[in-house]
């Protein structure tokens, strides 16, 4: 079965390179996308209470970009990014979230997981 794209826009008050520590490093990651993060050269352990996933890191653009492809879905063209977005006149940032649901009613409750992922981002760093 084809998996839908979608992708997420949200506003943060953060300088971009603080964000990208919190975006790509393990720890950082582990204070507010999963209970545990770990990695090992290119393959990161993501674990939410009991259940680990894996998955490898397939870009990383220092300050801009980080996308990784999930172990589970390597028979597809799914993926899962976080890129940082400046606006070039109002220097607003932006997150840019692009991910994958399993069909066209999971979207909506796939969208609403990553706004809360991000508010828990938020108020990690006081944004």
């Amino acid at each position: 079965m084809e998996k839908v794209q979608f992708e997420l826009e949200i506003p943060i008050h953060a300088s971009p390179n603080m964000l990208y520590q919190y975006i790509s490093s393990p720890s950082n990651l582990q204070e507010w996308f999963a209970d545990k993060v770990n990695s090992r050269g290119k393959v990161f352990s993501f674990v939410w209470e009991d259940t680990e996933e894996l998955a490898d890191l397939i870009i990383k653009k220092a300050g801009e970009r980080i996308r990784w492809k999930w172990h589970e879905s390597e028979d597809d063209e799914s993926f899962f990014e976080i890129r940082i977005q400046v606006d070039a006149l109002t220097k607003d940032v932006s997150l840019i979230v692009t991910d994958f649901a399993d069909d066209q009613d999971e979207v909506e409750e796939s969208k609403q997981l990553w706004e809360n992922q991000i508010d828990e981002l938020k108020q990690t760093i006081g944004a």
